[in-house]
């Protein structure tokens, strides 16, 4: 009984976190989305001549895609349960040497 409301307070927390950075990440594209036509406005109003907005919607779009990625836990590179697996390994080894150390 005691192990389940463990790891149901472990669940809770956990989609509390990820519930939080979903709400971010919607922020950041919030302001991505006000931001950069403000930014288009100013760049073809005063010189339009050079599109320097590129640069601020291209590195920003970055960013912002790589948030997107991690607050709705998308990695194509690793994996969707790599950082579940990782953590079981980790916690496994650590249980390993507690046990050797209780029994010495």
């Amino acid at each position: 009984m005691e192990n389940s409301k463990l790891t149901e307070a472990m669940l809770y927390r956990k989609a509390k976190k990820q519930a939080k950075a979903i709400r971010s990440f919607y922020i950041n594209l919030s302001c991505y989305c006000i931001v950069i036509p403000v930014l288009i406005y100013i760049n073809l109003t005063f010189s339009p001549e050079y599109y320097w907005f590129v640069f601020s919607a291209l590195g920003w779009g970055t960013g912002l895609a790589f948030h997107g990625m991690a607050a709705f836990n998308y990695s194509p590179f690793l994996g969707s349960d790599w950082e579940e697996r990782k953590i079981n390994e980790i916690l496994e080894k650590e249980k390993s040497k507690s046990n050797q150390l209780n029994n010495q």
